[in-house]
């Protein structure tokens, strides 16, 4: 079993990447969020994990152990395969995913392409427990505190295509002690914020 890999980026394609390992060029499956932060020559470490398919051998790579138990975790539910699993990362990232799961967002979900309804759900049921009010970044895990409006504020910061850090930082700086402000509301003081800081 290959469970991680050191090279340079030899070649970047459209959903995959060529490792150079010492010589050996591996062709790895990864999420865009990690593929798009990456260049031509880069030196790497790869999370991976091996899945035989129908005689078919196929290698996935991860920025991070935890993006890799992601997947591993989205392979459990009847239904999703390696693709769905990486299309859910790819279109979501991990940290989404996971909070979309947790807070039973279903309307989330369904964006990524090939997940229906019924897929979405089954992804909640089976998921929701084991992740419940957590997200991640990097490889540690971090408490979604707050209402379930602050949460889905959160997840729109993050689709929006802003890191966990910054949706949380900004999201922070807002003042509901006088009432409680919608997620537009929350979201668009959050995007001041950061507007602000430029």
């Amino acid at each position: 079993m290959i469970g991680m890999l050191r090279g340079r980026v030899w070649e970047i394609q459209t959903d995959k990447l060529v490792l150079d390992v010492q010589g050996t060029g591996y062709l790895l499956a990864v999420p865009y969020g990690f593929l798009s932060k990456l260049r031509t020559g880069q030196e790497i470490v790869v999370y991976t994990q091996v899945i035989l398919r129908e005689e078919e051998l196929s290698l996935y790579g991860f920025s991070s152990l935890a993006e890799k138990e992601m997947f591993l975790q989205m392979l459990s539910v009847s239904g999703i395969g390696p693709k769905a699993a990486l299309s859910i990362l790819s279109t979501l990232g991990s940290a989404q995913a996971q909070s979309a799961i947790a807070g039973e967002n279903l309307t989330v979900l369904t964006k990524v392409p090939g997940i229906g309804k019924k897929t979405a759900q089954r992804l909640v049921l089976e998921l929701r427990e084991k992740i419940k009010g957590k997200t991640e970044i990097g490889d540690s895990s971090i408490v979604l505190a707050g209402s379930g409006v602050q949460s889905e504020a959160l997840e729109t910061m993050l689709a929006l295509g802003f890191s966990l850090e910054e949706g949380k930082k900004a999201l922070a700086q807002i003042n509901t002690k006088d009432r409680e402000l919608t997620v537009e509301e929350q979201v668009k003081e959050a995007l001041r914020f950061i507007a602000l800081q430029k």
